[in-house]
């Protein structure tokens, strides 16, 4: 089966009337477009400064929204600017060192939260007590990749072995329900 054809740039391909969504998780187009935009700030060799306008054509993403990616990227200290004709932003550490998980959570927060809350500060009762635990063991799922990724590795165009093989398997390209 393998990975879904692309139209455009980072657009999924739409599915059963969904849009440009993943099955059932929701990664938000601010979230898609900040680890899009600081793998292509990753690009760059390392003291160049680049164009905002440059990033958001590489990766069509309308410039304004970029830009207030970029602000909170740079207030989270995981870019640099520079204002004027030789100016731009370029990543304040090396790529090797920022996680995917890094950028998500420098414009999104906690990787995975129950309506704002974190899974170890929700509570169930009766029938949904065990929930609690299986929002936190999804967490631990979602940081096993998300933090094993780095820029360096999306703008090299590979992945870590151990999340390259899990794409692997058919049934991950699968949608259900």
């Amino acid at each position: 089966m393998g990975p879904p054809d692309r139209v455009g740039c980072g657009t999924a391909r739409a599915g059963r009337g969904r849009g440009p969504h993943n099955g059932r998780v929701r990664i938000s187009a601010k979230t898609d477009y900040a680890v899009r935009a600081a793998a292509e700030l990753a690009t760059a060799e390392p003291g160049m400064w680049m164009k905002a306008e440059a990033v958001a054509k590489a990766q069509d993403i309308p410039l304004p929204f970029l830009l207030n990616i970029l602000s909170e990227l740079r207030e989270a200290g995981m870019v640099l600017s520079r204002r004027g004709a030789v100016g731009g932003y370029q990543l304040a550490r090396p790529a090797e060192q920022i996680a995917v998980a890094d950028v998500i959570r420098a414009v999104d927060g906690p990787l995975a939260n129950i309506a704002g809350v974190v899974p170890e500060d929700v509570e169930y009762r009766g029938a949904a007590t065990a929930l609690r635990e299986t929002w936190v063991a999804l967490r631990v799922r979602i940081r096993s990749v998300l933090e094993e990724v780095r820029l360096s590795d999306l703008a090299a165009g590979r992945l870590p072995e151990k999340v390259a093989e899990l794409t692997r398997d058919e049934d991950a390209w699968r949608v259900r329900g």
